[in-house]
C-alpha cells in the first residue's frame, strides 16, 4: 500500500508540474487570462470594419478561390491545398505547389473555421485572414506568382473579371491586390461548421454525447487541456483578433516516451515562431490549433507526420503532459473529439469568367523567370 501510494503521489506531482509548465507557457503578456472549457459555437464570425461581407464580394471571393489562374502555372487554386468539398484541407502531410515543388516544413491546416483563428498559419505570422490570403499567392513553392503587380494585370486581362470588380469595389482601380485578397477571405468567412453534437449537448440535449465522449471530455479536463485549447473554438481563452495564442511543443522533449515521439515523428525540425520574432523563446512555438473538426482533420500536427488520432493523443499527453494514457482514456478522448465535427456547408463549384477567343497563360516562362531571379535575391 505504501509504495502504491507513493507511486500515485508522484503522478499527481508530475502532473501539477507539468500544468504549472502549461500555465507559464501560455501566459499572455503577462496578463492573468481565464480559461473557460468550450461553450457554444459562435453565432457570428468575426468581420473587420474595412472589409464588411457582402453577397457580391462572397461570390467574387469565391470565384477567386477557386481560380488556379491565381497561380503561376494555372493550375493551382487556393481550393487545392483547401478543399472545401471535403474537409477544407488536403489530407497530405505536406502539400504540393506549382511545379510539383512540396510545401515545406508545414502541413496545411482546414480552412473551415478560420475566421475565429485569432492568427493564421501555423507561426502565426498573419493577423486576419486577408493577410493569409496575400501568402500563398506569392511564395514560390504554392501558387507561384512572382509579384503582386503580375497577378493584377493577369486578372485585368479577364472581362468577367473587370466587371466583377467594378461591381464589388467601384469603378476607380477595382482591381488591386488588397481587394484580390479582401475578397477571398470574405468568401472564407463563410466557411464555418456550426451544430456538432457537443454544441447540441451544451445547448441541453444530454442524448448527444456518448457516455465515452463525455468520459472523454471529463478525462480532458482532469488533465488541465483547457490550459492550451479553451473557448468554444477550443483554441484560445478569448484573446482579441491579431493577438494570437501560442505554445510550445513539444513542452517535455526530453521525457522518455515523448523523446521517442520525437524522433519517430521530427517533431523538433522545425523551429516554428521563431522564424517570424526570432527570439529564443518562440523556439518551437505555435499557434493553437483548433479541435473543431479535428477528427477529420488528419494528419497531425505541425508537420502532419501523425497519421492517426490515437496516436495524436498518445503524442500530446506524452510530449505536453508528461503522461502515459491508458487505451480506454485514448478511446474516451478520441470519442469526444469525435463529437466537436459540426456541420459543413454545402459547396457547390463557382463558374469561372473566360477569356473568349484567346488565353491569358501564354507568358508562364517569362513570370517563371522572374519569380527565380526574386528567389536569388
Amino acid at each position: 500500500m505504501e509504495k502504491a501510494g507513493s507511486l500515485h503521489a508522484r503522478k499527481r506531482h508530475r502532473l501539477a508540474a507539468a500544468r504549472t509548465v502549461l500555465a507559464a507557457a501560455v501566459g499572455f503578456g503577462g496578463i492573468a487570462v481565464a480559461f473557460a472549457f468550450g461553450g457554444e459555437f459562435p453565432s457570428k464570425v468575426p468581420v473587420p470594419a474595412n472589409n464588411p461581407m457582402t453577397p457580391q464580394k462572397i461570390s467574387l471571393g469565391k470565384q477567386l478561390f477557386f481560380d488556379p489562374r491565381l497561380s503561376l502555372t494555372g493550375d493551382v487554386s487556393c481550393e487545392t491545398c483547401h478543399n472545401v468539398m471535403g474537409n477544407g484541407s488536403d489530407g497530405l502531410p505536406l502539400s504540393f505547389g506549382v511545379l510539383g515543388r512540396v510545401d515545406t516544413p508545414r502541413h496545411a491546416p482546414s480552412v473551415f473555421n478560420a475566421a475565429f483563428n485569432t492568427v493564421q498559419f501555423w507561426d502565426g505570422r498573419a493577423d486576419s485572414l486577408e493577410a493569409q490570403a496575400k501568402g500563398p499567392i506569392l511564395n514560390h513553392v504554392e501558387m507561384g506568382m512572382p509579384n503582386a503587380a503580375d497577378l493584377v494585370k493577369r486578372l485585368q486581362e479577364i472581362p468577367g473579371y473587370r466587371d466583377e470588380f467594378r461591381k464589388v469595389f467601384g469603378d476607380k482601380d477595382p482591381i488591386t491586390f488588397d481587394h484580390v485578397v479582401q475578397a477571398i477571405a470574405t468568401y472564407e468567412r463563410t466557411l464555418v461548421t456550426p451544430d456538432s453534437p457537443y454544441d447540441r449537448y451544451v445547448k441541453g440535449d444530454k442524448a448527444a454525447l456518448s457516455s465515452s465522449a463525455i468520459e472523454g471530455m471529463k478525462t480532458i479536463r482532469s488533465f488541465g487541456c483547457e490550459s492550451c485549447h479553451a473557448g468554444p473554438m477550443f483554441d484560445n481563452p478569448g484573446t482579441p483578433m491579431g493577438t494570437g495564442w501560442f505554445q510550445k511543443f513539444p513542452v517535455q522533449p526530453h521525457n522518455p516516451v515523448c523523446a521517442k515521439y520525437v524522433q519517430k515523428y521530427h517533431l523538433m525540425d522545425d523551429p516554428g515562431r521563431f522564424d517570424v520574432t526570432h527570439k529564443a523563446v518562440d523556439m518551437h512555438v505555435f499557434k493553437v490549433p483548433s479541435w473543431r473538426n479535428v477528427a477529420l482533420e488528419a494528419p497531425y500536427f505541425q508537420n502532419g507526420s501523425v497519421r492517426t488520432l490515437q496516436t495524436a493523443v498518445r503524442v500530446m499527453a506524452a510530449c505536453q503532459l508528461g503522461l502515459t494514457v491508458t487505451n480506454k482514456q485514448v478511446s474516451d478522448i478520441v470519442s469526444f473529439l469525435d463529437s466537436l465535427t459540426g456541420k459543413f456547408p454545402k459547396e457547390t463549384m463557382p463558374t469561372l469568367p473566360e477569356t473568349p477567343n484567346t488565353t491569358i497563360m501564354m507568358n508562364v516562362s517569362r513570370l517563371q523567370k522572374v519569380a527565380v531571379e526574386n528567389e536569388k535575391k
